[in-house]
């Protein structure tokens, strides 16, 4: 008996998304069964897009590319075997790649109060439920946005957009099919909110008045480029204009003020946008002229018997006005009550004091006067004797420095020399930063000690010290250190302290501000040197170096600031350290150039343009092809990511006028477009063909089909024209068909076959990574069939 045929492999259940392809598969047992196979109950005999094939054991339903009629339940039958399966199409929302891509990839950026109305249309098995959500709420109607939806798109709309509106928006598209979720951003920009509250007043004197506040909470979405400082005077209505500061100060000072005068101050921050409502203070007053403060105490300039001189030198604060003398008081050493020495102010800053009591012990004090008054009176001069004097106390000898730290200084001495029995009561040291030119007493020692420590000292200021022997008669003269004493700190090499907040590439948007902050640390201070491509950096350029960090500030970058940036620290040891960044500065692109069109194949048209200005510092810019086919038609994308400046437009129609458009693109945006102003129209042609036949020879001629010169393999680049040639001989002239990856290109609209006279050819016009694969080119005619393969690989633009 003759075995039964059975299933070696069922049909299994497909799921296919509209468009890509489908199978169906089956494996029997026997070679020589012949299937059959039905849809939905009928029997396929042939069906539109539908491929059967057997190769041995198995039976295939192949579909090249799925659509809605394919969907059913199939079933396979062949001898004695029968098996079923079921093909589900499936059409998921779909939308528009370029649009997609340029929603998604870009901000939307909206002014306040312009309206956004944001269309997306799409495609897929309906219905199509549509959802708008914004920062993961849904959006419905209300009296400022609406959310509008038809079978082929939906719309979001927004008549006046505000600052609120700014966020992260979602587009869901769902049908039964799958989901299809859409990201993207609305920025939203505006004038400035008012800077933030209350003014505080940080001085207020007779002279001047300092307001500080702080930046606003809302900068617009644009940063705030200055602040405008107003004021007005109280009992007036008009605002008197006093100044501008930079974005970076938010403090302003004015010395158009009058003493006992109140006024009021607002502040506006200024963006590109538009100036802010104002921050308004409160009442602030003018005070009233302060009185000066205290001298130093007087020095014993000389003393007898009945007289004392004295000098003195002027306050450091002086008040706020100028000087018109001062005060001399006298006590007696040992009392309490001060009493004047002249009856009013003296003018000068030495004084003769008569009319003393020989050998008694006074001591003087001063006071400077100005149009506020008397101010406060010094700390009591040195006591001084009444009487002829006697020779004074020489110098102290040998006075040097013992040891040092970087606080504290110890000096050390020897006795001065005395004589006619003047002996030493004890010593006085003073101190003086070289800075100032004002000596300091910090020690007074006794007679017995010859050495003493300065404490407090600064550390890295340098200082000068200088010590005198105390009599009856008075001080000694001073003996000075003749070379100065620093206080310095341990030594630490210089070191830029970079983390991860110090970037080694900064891409900033042309008229954003370059701000790099990098901390450091050294000891002595550094020295910190700036340098652009290895050059000084140019005068647009802010360096501000304090407290261990130096900053770069360019107000609003140009193209022309990108480049290498170092930063050197170096100290006087011979220690440096460096470090280099790179900022690239990018820009929405300039448009292309002009467009020209040809016709270099039949009924094609070229485009070529004149490239952007902006090639020249964009790395990453490229251009979309746009066309319409009437002056008020929609603009349709036709080309896009093009890396050169020629694209080829194959599906013309003769007799319709076209209308094209070139943009260029990069992360930032769109350029505005470079159109063409007349259209594009190859006129419709009725050509005659003559067709004349060849005389042949009685005998048979028929030849099989030979290649003369067979195909070769091509690499070209993205974006080229490709042509790829053989020659075919044989009689009768053979057919020839082209084949990519063994489908046919005979329908395929994205390339063009000729054969004129057996020289064959094929040409791809803008190729991309697609087009790359093994090709075929088949001669057959009724004496046989020959074929010639070649690969064409495909290559980035350099």
């Amino acid at each position: 008996s003759v075995p039964r045929c059975y299933l070696n492999k069922q049909l299994a259940t497909v799921r296919v998304v509209k468009g890509e392809p489908a199978e169906l598969s089956c494996t029997v047992s026997k070679d020589d069964v012949t299937g059959t196979w039905f849809k939905d109950g009928l029997k396929l005999t042939s069906m539109q897009g539908v491929v059967f094939e057997k190769k041995g054991l198995v039976h295939k339903l192949i579909i090249s590319k799925a659509e809605d009629i394919h969907a059913g339940k199939y079933r396979f039958e062949g001898g004695d075997v029968k098996t079923e399966a079921s093909i589900f199409v499936e059409d998921p929302p779909q939308v528009d790649k370029v649009l997609l891509k340029n929603l998604t990839s870009v901000p939307t950026v909206a002014k306040a109060g312009q309206a956004v109305k944001l269309r997306i249309p799409f495609e897929g098995r309906r219905p199509i439920r549509a959802t708008w959500l914004k920062d993961k709420m849904e959006l419905t109607d209300d009296t400022r946005i609406r959310v509008d939806k038809t079978d082929t798109h939906t719309m979001l709309s927004i008549p006046s957009c505000e600052r609120k509106d700014c966020g992260d928006y979602k587009v869901r598209l769902k049908n039964d099919s799958g989901v299809l979720e859409i990201n993207f951003k609305l920025v939203v920009i505006d004038k400035p909110q008012p800077p933030a509250g209350p003014i505080k007043i940080a001085e207020s004197s007779a002279n001047n008045i300092t307001i500080q506040w702080q930046p606003p909470k809302d900068d617009g979405g644009k940063p705030v480029q200055r602040y405008i400082v107003e004021r007005q005077q109280m009992g007036k209505n008009n605002w008197e204009t006093l100044g501008e500061t930079p974005r970076s100060c938010t403090t302003f000072t004015t010395n158009k003020v009058e003493e006992d005068t109140s006024y009021y101050f607002r502040v506006r921050a200024v963006n590109v946008e538009g100036m802010s409502d104002p921050l308004e203070s409160g009442e602030v007053k003018a005070v009233g002229k302060a009185s000066p403060g205290a001298p130093d105490p007087p020095e014993i300039v000389s003393a007898s018997r009945d007289t004392i001189t004295i000098s003195w030198k002027a306050p450091r604060k002086t008040g706020t006005s100028q000087i018109v003398g001062y005060m001399v008081q006298k006590r007696k050493k040992g009392t309490m009550t001060w009493l004047p020495v002249t009856n009013g102010p003296v003018k000068d800053k030495k004084l003769k004091v008569t009319n003393l009591k020989k050998g008694l012990q006074y001591e003087f004090r001063v006071a400077a006067v100005n149009a506020a008054g008397t101010g406060d009176a010094s700390d009591p001069s040195q006591p001084v004797f009444a009487r002829d004097p006697t020779k004074s106390l020489g110098q102290v000898q040998e006075l040097k420095v013992s040891s040092c730290d970087s606080t504290s200084v110890t000096l050390t001495w020897n006795r001065p020399e005395v004589k006619d029995g003047n002996e030493v009561k004890g010593y006085e040291v003073e101190v003086r930063p070289s800075h100032s030119s004002s000596w300091t007493r910090c020690l007074t020692l006794p007679a017995e000690a010859t050495t003493g420590t300065v404490k407090g000292l600064q550390p890295k200021e340098k200082y000068f010290l200088r010590v005198r022997a105390l009599s009856d008669s008075g001080p000694g003269e001073a003996t000075e250190l003749e070379a100065f004493m620093e206080a310095a700190a341990p030594v630490v090499p210089p070191r830029l302290l970079i983390d991860d907040t110090v970037k080694n590439l900064l891409v900033i948007k042309a008229g954003n501000p370059v701000r790099v902050k990098i901390p450091f640390e050294g000891s002595p201070d550094p020295l910190v040197i700036w340098l652009k491509d290895g050059l000084p950096l140019p005068n647009r350029a802010a360096i501000k170096t304090e407290d261990g960090t130096t900053q770069l500030l360019i107000g609003a970058a140009e193209l022309g600031d990108s480049g290498t940036y170092s930063v050197e620290l170096q100290n006087g040891l011979g220690k440096k350290q460096t470090f280099s960044f790179q900022v690239q500065i990018t820009d929405i692109p300039q448009p292309p150039g002009p467009l020209r069109l040809e016709e270099n194949v039949l009924n094609t048209v070229t485009v070529t343009w004149e490239p952007s200005a902006s090639e020249k510092w964009e790395k990453n810019l490229y251009y979309t092809v746009l066309k319409r086919e009437s002056q008020k038609g929609v603009w349709r994308v036709v080309g896009d990511l093009l890396y050169n400046n020629k694209f080829t437009f194959t599906s013309v129609i003769p007799g319709r006028d076209y209308y094209f458009r070139v943009v260029a693109k990069n992360s930032l945006g769109t350029s505005a477009p470079s159109e063409t102003v007349q259209p594009w129209r190859i006129r419709k042609t009725k050509a005659e063909i003559q067709v004349i036949p060849q005389k042949y020879r009685g005998v048979n001629q028929n030849q099989h089909p030979r290649f003369l010169v067979p195909l070769k393999p091509h690499v070209v680049v993205t974006g080229s024209e490709c042509h790829m040639s053989c020659a075919v001989g044989g009689h009768p002239p053979p057919k020839v068909t082209w084949y990519k990856d063994n489908r046919d290109l005979s329908n395929d609209p994205n390339y063009f076959c000729t054969n004129d006279f057996g020289v064959c050819s094929l040409v791809i016009l803008g190729v991309t990574k697609q087009d790359a694969g093994e090709y075929m080119v088949e001669a057959s005619n009724e004496v046989g069939c020959v074929s010639s393969r070649a690969f064409l690989a495909i290559r980035g633009k350099i």
